[in-house]
């Protein structure tokens, strides 16, 4: 259908329903008959259908995220642009925002990842800013099937493909393996930009009679309905959706960004945005809409790469590495030049006008004729019906029972070795950490730290969800992710600022999904609001679920912090023989969603983990304050695996330190239970009393030692003893070892 759309008259789409196709209801279509007073084109209906798509629009998740709390004095911008804006002081802000590319990731899964990372690369400097780091969140199956192995591996290779090329570090991210991920992987890319105040730019099309000009790559007939695809139930034969996926190309990126980078400089730009989903369509009705104008476009003058495009299809084409700006009237010709002077595309196409109308035209002929609000501001909203889950009323009648572990050396090495525990380096040696040479901490740390150039501060930045708590209890888990992203910058020794959201969840029109979006977006606010942390920009990707199953529900969390002064940054890893070991916070019976009841039981079962996000928030205050005073030597999260797992990931920098460790009550407890709000953490022998004082919480539990081994004791024993570098080699070679 996509190529002959000569052949379909209104009446035709009317009667054959061809408007279902696109996704749009039959409700929606009598809408769009109303707003036009007469039966749309193909073209019309096309566009409608986009921009009235989930993935457009957010019609069905708009309502839950107005719960976020999104504004603090330093929000310079939230939610609504390219990318959320926060003030850093001395006139710099951080520009960042997370967006999803699943389903294109699950059908081409090196192009899906590496236009996901283009694109969100594209929204950060289209705001005006340099892209200084990218970030990602990962899901998939279990690494046992073939087709699994191949998805994660073209994954990594596109996300590093890109990234290489387009001169943007990769520092950090996160990667978990779950069945629910089998047929929808989940591709979650984050970019991180440094902006000046003075060079802030908005996507709006203000200035009646001022110039609309294209900027970039030709437009081609790749990614055609990308939006729809990705707002609809992944096919089970993914080979059908391939059409719907872009090709990227890296180094014209490079161009881009360094050619808009110099744009922004001229008075002479009003406004420009990145042609996304739903590519020229959703740029420019946005724009206009958001500036109270309209735009009249020919689309006899946009570059194109194929021959005889119809208007369809240059409308809803979502070729990669396409601009669209605003300029003054008169003034065109000096922002060419520069485009030009990159040996990039840079043509008029329209003009901004006094009507609030989106007008095509092409060949001499209006294409169509739609008042802008209709397809941004006035899209239809959906308040959909929430369900509590049943599996989660019989989740709660289960008590917190002890796993029964036999052998606690054994089982520390099994979970060291587990896809979601072991070490990543497999992944990140593939990505360029260091270009641009600002990384001070890459991949591999609880939090990437980047130096600002030319100042005595840098930025902390982490990506989480533990989707497993999420299923089991979405408003516990919600709250989880927000203060497990916290944890980690402020074990890095920064204070937390605001974070980005990736809301990845399944078909939004069953209840019991609808009601897992509702409560983890209201456990989110909640630890938002605790812990100062703003929601500043974000993404919905629903739909993911094949085959009638959906994925774990996972809204990831992409957290930025500030670090005031170098010397605050702090490393996860253990440093120094003879240094003492604490642990902040109480651990109790929690194994429901943890690594150890995936190993026993392979499943997920009972309560998740309680949280309290007053007492979170106090310690967080506390360990960041006594970071700095100088007082901590290293800081590390407790998260899957619980202590056992976070004492030996902080030896594996340094195979040659050990440590013994005193533990009390249950061993099973003590070593896997995943409780919340807990911090490893090692300090000078002489500091001991100052840290007691002002970490009310912390409990010595141990010494660092010389001898390569863990040793780890109750009240009469020893419970286990291993050597580090054996430890270190099982949860290095895991990942490599199933990929074989």
């Amino acid at each position: 259908m996509m190529l002959q759309t000569r052949e379909f008259n209104p009446e035709k789409i009317e009667q054959e329903k061809l408007y279902q196709t696109m996704g749009l209801s039959e409700s929606e279509f009598e809408m769009i008959q109303q707003i036009l007073g007469r039966l749309p084109n193909i073209t019309e209906t096309g566009i409608f259908s986009v921009m009235w798509s989930e993935h457009c629009s957010y019609k069905t998740s708009k309502p839950l995220l107005r719960k976020f709390p999104t504004k603090a004095p330093h929000v310079l911008q939230g939610p609504g642009e390219g990318a959320g804006i926060i003030d850093i002081g001395d006139n710099q802000a951080v520009v960042f925002k997370i967006e999803s590319h699943n389903h294109p990731s699950a059908v081409e899964p090196y192009q899906g990842a590496a236009t996901g990372v283009g694109g969100i690369i594209r929204d950060v400097f289209s705001m005006g800013a340099r892209p200084i780091a990218l970030m990602n969140s990962l899901r998939f199956g279990n690494l046992t099937s073939n087709r699994v192995k191949y998805l994660f591996s073209e994954v990594v290779s596109g996300i590093a493909g890109y990234g290489n090329c387009v001169g943007v570090p990769t520092v950090g991210g996160e990667v978990q393996f779950d069945e629910s991920y089998e047929d929808n992987p989940l591709v979650n890319a984050m970019c991180i930009g440094l902006i000046n105040h003075n060079d802030i730019q908005k996507g709006v099309a203000a200035g009646i009679g001022n110039t609309v000009i294209y900027v970039g790559a030709p437009t081609g007939r790749d990614g055609i309905h990308g939006a729809t695809f990705a707002s609809d139930d992944l096919a089970e034969n993914v080979a059908k959706d391939r059409p719907a996926v872009q090709v990227g190309d890296p180094f014209m990126e490079k161009l881009l960004i360094e050619a808009c980078l110099e744009v922004i400089k001229s008075d002479a730009l009003v406004g420009m945005q990145d042609m996304g989903a739903a590519g020229l369509t959703s740029s420019a009705s946005e724009m206009a809409s958001k500036a109270g104008t309209g735009m009249e476009m020919n689309l006899d003058l946009v570059p194109q790469r194929e021959p005889n495009m119809t208007a369809y299809e240059l409308m809803l084409s979502e070729s990669q590495e396409r601009m669209l700006l605003v300029v003054q009237k008169g003034r065109e010709q000096e922002i060419i030049d520069i485009f030009n002077r990159y040996g990039l595309h840079a043509v008029v196409v329209g003009r901004v006008i006094e009507d609030k109308v989106f007008r095509i035209i092409q060949h001499g002929e209006i294409q169509a004729e739609i008042p802008v609000d209709a397809l941004a501001e006035n899209a239809p909203v959906y308040h959909l019906p929430a369900i509590e889950a049943k599996y989660f009323q019989e989740f709660q009648k289960i008590g917190n029972k002890v796993p029964s572990v036999g052998n606690f050396g054994d089982m520390l090495k099994r979970l060291l070795q587990q896809p979601t525990i072991a070490s990543k380096e497999w992944i990140f040696d593939q990505y360029d950490s260091m270009v641009q040479t600002n990384t001070i901490l890459g991949p591999g740390s609880d939090a990437a730290v980047i130096r600002i150039k030319g100042t005595d501060k840098a930025l902390a930045i982490t990506t989480d969800c533990n989707s497993r708590y999420i299923y089991l209890d979405p408003e516990t888990g919600g709250k989880i992710a927000g203060a497990e992203a916290a944890r980690n910058i402020v074990c890095s020794g920064a204070r937390p600022l605001a974070l980005t959201d990736g809301l990845n969840f399944g078909n939004p029109t069953n209840p019991e999904v609808f009601w897992q979006m509702e409560k983890s977006v209201e456990g989110m606010s909640k630890a938002c609001e605790t812990l100062g942390t703003p929601v500043i920009s974000g993404n919905v990707s629903l739909y993911n679920q094949s085959k009638g199953r959906a994925i774990f529900p996972t809204p990831i969390v992409g957290m930025v912090g500030l670090f005031e002064s170098l010397e605050h940054i702090t490393p996860s890893f253990f440093q120094e023989a003879g240094d003492v070991i604490y642990l902040i916070g109480e651990t109790k019976p929690e194994f429901g969603g943890s690594e150890l009841q995936n190993i026993l039981e392979g499943t997920y079962q009972g309560k998740a983990p309680v949280i309290d996000l007053e007492v979170e928030a106090k310690r967080q205050t506390q360990l960041l304050d006594a970071i700095h005073k100088g007082l901590i030597v290293s800081a590390h999260d407790l998260s899957e695996g619980g202590l056992g797992v976070a004492l030996a990931e902080s030896l594996f920098a340094d195979d040659a330190l050990g440590a013994i460790i005193q533990i009390r009550g249950d061993e099973t407890v003590a070593l896997f239970s995943e409780t919340q709000s807990r911090f490893l953490i090692s300090v000078k022998k002489e500091n001991k009393d100052a840290v007691e004082k002002v970490l009310t919480d912390a409990i010595p539990i141990g010494v660092i030692t010389a001898d390569g081994m863990l040793t780890i004791y109750n009240e009469s024993s020893i419970v286990l003893s291993e050597k580090v570098a054996e430890l270190r080699s099982l949860w290095k070679g895991a990942i490599p070892c199933l990929l074989k």
